[in-house]
């Protein structure tokens, strides 16, 4: 959008009026902040509304604070349930009440029951629309129903069957209902029991059973086993796509969420946290390493190879690290199997450790002349891989367990230590035996 500032507007209506509101809601994150405003009044009206609700939740808020109220309300009026849920949760309580004072009565109920559910569940990320049928009529019978309807709700792979109670009961597949006897019934063909989610499942065990199933679909179910909803394929690709996003942003301590066209100042605020916290555990370090003034005084050649011990341990522990969150992400990890994991990379770590720790050892022993030197960053060689490879896996695994994100804050707590062990370890060793 270099012609953002071009005279020939109508050029750029045409533009605009050629996109999805998947691609609008990308072109709006992907120009700068007072442009967007500008950008979002060009889209067509049937697509400026579903564009506002696939943008990210930083650049969507940050434009809906730009914009008057009414067009805001305008705009949600197009948008789908489940997409004018998660919007209304972000607004200020007076938009998002007259947005949904302006809405039609079903509308305003099936909202409200929306945001009624847990954020991050599956309630919020479930369809209403969807197809049910009894299990004691033909498929016949369900064929004649669905011809007289206009269309099927979208990545429809199956009809879901209940009982009169609304109980549910499985999944009819649209390939056995098409490829079956029309004479028999849906309690004969369905799958009985088929994949099934509370309301209050998070979503990242939906996404989770979606990847290990290959589903398409799977119904949501209240705490009675009435069926209330539907997950799609689509809805949870988003999902998975937040997930990636969120460990991405995570491992370099940025938000959730990071708007990369925003003004200088919010991105700067929200940035400043983690490097403020970066330095605090970079001056613990330093007042380790300054314990040993007097020894770096004496041996210059510890103060050169002394980030060669801090460096093999902090890349030996972020490989163990990233292992972990990844596997507790996909919930490889559990009770049964951590013990075993842990002496699995503790022993990782200390054959790694002892194959450099006699390379390093070797090369110090030429480079300076003193083989005490070459004995001394060997063993805080070994010591430190063995703690960043035990530290590795515990870190996410006790961060978790205080309700903290292992992707956000584990590598600043796995640098500290790795760094403090391999200085601590070093320098010690140096001052006990080169002393």
């Amino acid at each position: 959008m270099q012609d953002l500032d071009a005279s020939d507007m109508r050029g750029l209506r045409n533009r605009l009026a050629e996109l999805n509101p998947a691609e609008a809601a990308d072109l709006l994150e992907s120009v700068p902040e007072p442009e967007r405003e500008r950008v979002w009044h060009e889209l067509p009206d049937e697509v400026a509304g579903e564009a506002l609700a696939e943008m990210g939740e930083v650049a969507r808020t940050a434009l809906i604070e730009d914009l008057p109220p009414e067009e805001v309300i305008a705009a949600a009026k197009t948008m789908e349930v489940l997409d004018l849920a998660s919007v209304i949760d972000e607004l200020p309580d007076l938009i998002g009440d007259a947005i949904l004072e302006s809405l039609p009565s079903e509308d305003r109920e099936r909202v409200e029951e929306q945001l009624g559910y847990p954020e991050e569940s599956a309630g919020r990320l479930m369809r209403p629309d969807l197809v049910a049928v009894r299990p004691d009529v033909s498929l016949e019978t369900v064929l004649r129903y669905l011809r007289r309807r206009e269309a099927l709700p979208p990545n429809t792979d199956g009809l879901m069957v209940i009982d009169r109670e609304g109980t549910y009961r499985g999944k009819l597949s649209v390939s056995a209902l098409l490829t079956s006897d029309p004479s028999r019934t849906v309690e004969e063909r369905m799958e009985a029991g088929a994949d099934r989610v509370s309301v209050e499942t998070p979503q990242s065990e939906v996404a989770q059973l979606f990847e290990r199933r290959d589903l398409v679909s799977v119904a949501v179910l209240d705490q009675a086993e009435k069926l209330v909803g539907l997950i799609t394929i689509d809805d949870v690709v988003d999902v998975i796509r937040e997930q990636a996003d969120r460990q991405l942003l995570s491992m370099v301590q940025l938000p959730e969420e990071e708007d990369l066209f925003a003004p200088v100042w919010p991105s700067a605020r929200r940035r400043a946290l983690w490097l403020g916290i970066n330095l605090g555990t970079a001056f613990l370090a330093s007042w380790v390493i300054g314990l040993f003034e007097a020894t770096l005084a004496k041996v210059v050649a510890l103060a050169v190879l002394m980030p060669i011990v801090a460096s093999m341990g902090g890349i030996a522990g972020s490989q163990t690290l990233t292992l972990a969150i990844r596997g507790l992400a996909l919930g490889q990890i559990t009770a049964a199997n951590t013990r075993w994991l842990a002496l699995k990379e503790i022993g990782v770590g200390l054959l790694n450790g002892l194959l450099w720790a006699v390379v390093v050892g070797a090369v110090a022993t030429m480079w300076f002349g003193d083989y005490r030197l070459g004995l001394v960053i060997a063993a805080a060689m070994i010591a430190n891989l063995f703690v960043a490879a035990s530290s590795g896996l515990a870190i996410p695994l006790i961060l978790r367990r205080l309700g903290i994100d292992p992707a956000l804050s584990g590598a600043v707590v796995l640098t500290t230590v790795t760094d403090v062990v391999g200085f601590l370890t070093f320098l010690g060793l140096g001052t006990l035996f080169l002393l």
